[in-house]
């Protein structure tokens, strides 16, 4: 399946659209408000409504509701649909999709304490060399 800018569903869903905001917020909430009514979500992923909502029940993902409990799709839902297809595409079935989905998920959300954590290293060990410097200047080690 290849998006209209020429990546796979699958770089979309795992380093595009999706990973930057599985949440959708990842510009401001435009990736996470619903904007489209089942009929043009499948039609835009290729898939059938019927499909959509089995996704829905098996927890595959949420779409938003209207008040009137109308379903409402968010770009972020089209990538994860479009990640649902390839991976169905490759021989999965819901259960194992779901799997996959929760652990990319999960992949994501680690990746990201990782960055953190790499920044916070960075930052301590910047402090640790100021302290050294002021630790040698107290001493009379000034070379």
């Amino acid at each position: 399946m290849a998006a209209s800018d020429g990546t796979t569903a699958a770089e979309e869903y795992d380093g595009g659209l999706a990973a930057s905001g599985a949440d959708g917020t990842s510009d401001g909430g435009r990736d996470a408000r619903g904007i489209y009514a089942i009929s043009v979500a499948a039609e835009l992923v290729g898939t059938g409504q019927q499909n959509i909502r089995q996704y829905e029940r098996k927890g595959l993902l949420t779409p938003e509701r209207t008040d009137g409990g109308t379903r409402r799709y968010s770009e972020s839902n089209l990538a994860t649909l479009r990640r649902i297809g390839v991976l169905l595409d490759e021989g999965l079935n819901l259960a194992g999709v779901k799997l996959v989905l929760e652990l990319e998920a999960e992949n994501r959300g680690l990746t990201e304490d990782n960055r953190g954590l790499v920044d916070d290293n960075r930052e301590l060990r910047a402090d640790n060399r100021g302290l050294r410097k002021d630790l040698k200047r107290a001493r009379g080690d000034d070379a």
